[in-house]
């Protein structure tokens, strides 16, 4: 039961940051800090939630990969 849980809880906060981006025209990174103030939770809370959201997880980190924000870049393929 407790795994449905997560994986709806999981789900809606997939769907709220996708809507975010799609409706503010923002980045990924800046949507999860936007949802953050908008629902007054700590950015580590939320942090936790891209932890466990591989979707919006490997949205961020491409987003992070392109500022130069982290020190290795992970495999991709060329576009």
């Amino acid at each position: 039961m407790i795994e449905i849980k997560s994986v709806t809880k999981n789900a809606k906060f997939s769907h709220q940051i996708e809507k975010i981006v799609k409706d503010k025209r923002i980045s990924y990174l800046d949507a999860v800090i936007f949802y953050a103030k908008e629902n007054n939770i700590e950015v580590e809370s939320v942090a936790k939630l891209v932890k466990m959201n591989s979707t919006i997880k490997c949205k961020v980190q491409v987003e992070a990969e392109d500022l130069n924000c982290l020190k290795e870049k992970s495999a991709r393929l060329p576009i």
